[in-house]
């Protein structure tokens, strides 16, 4: 699906009420988790990206050897979701949060033990890994945290293997408006003709990008944007 009007990558809702209070500071812990707080936070993220994980991870289209790259995996639901799937390959995973990556250590503790799976605190904009390094990476509820000059997403691209896909996840800017948590200073929004044009600016071609619509609990509107590189 093609958005009709790409000419507002990354903006954010002008209506937000002032920074500084409780939904500022909730809206900081969301991007980056940290303290007694920020464990609480991860925990509520567990819960409410339940659904979204699952529905990101489809798109995903995994096979069971599959070498998979999370970025931004909170308290690690999803990286344990991916651990049942890639049997045979490996899962890597990056956030910016210590104490998000030490909840994603406890959950995952057996994945981790095997060798099956390598979590590190890092910068999403300036990966640590190779080249061509994964053949598909996840970012579920992340992209509000990326850099306006998109230096994220072409290091998602610059990670993947000819092949490769990635797919992120976001809650719609229509629901996202009206939370007094999500303001500018914290958080970019999209509707689907931004996220579109985030990956096309991230050097993801035109034609292997699809966008989907999903439907949560309380009428919130989730987009999933995948994009495959041409094989090699």
């Amino acid at each position: 699906m093609r958005p009709s009007d790409p000419s507002r990558a990354g903006t954010s809702a002008p209506t937000k009420p002032p920074s500084g209070g409780l939904w500022h500071r909730l809206g900081r812990q969301l991007a980056h988790p940290e303290g007694v707080a920020g464990t609480l936070v991860g925990r509520l993220m567990a819960y409410m990206n339940r659904r979204p994980n699952r529905l990101a991870i489809h798109v995903l289209q995994l096979a069971r050897r599959h070498d998979v790259l999370e970025i931004g995996f909170g308290p690690g639901e999803g990286l344990a979701r991916l651990a049942r799937r890639v049997t045979l390959g490996r899962i890597w995973g990056i956030d910016g949060s210590p104490a998000m990556v030490h909840l994603a250590e406890r959950r995952n503790a057996e994945a981790i033990a095997s060798g099956r799976m390598e979590l590190e605190v890092g910068d999403f904009h300036h990966l640590p890994w190779a080249d061509a390094s994964f053949d598909r990476v996840l970012a579920v509820n992340v992209a509000y945290f990326f850099d306006r000059e998109r230096l994220a997403v072409s290091e998602i691209r610059r990670v993947l293997r000819p092949g490769g896909r990635v797919v992120l996840y976001v809650t719609d800017r229509a629901n996202m408006k009206s939370w007094p948590f999500a303001g500018p200073e914290t958080h970019v929004t999209y509707d689907a003709d931004d996220l579109w044009q985030l990956l096309l600016a991230g050097g993801f071609p035109e034609t292997a990008i699809t966008l989907h619509r999903a439907r949560l609990l309380m009428g919130i509107k989730g987009i999933i944007a995948s994009a495959t590189l041409p094989p090699g």
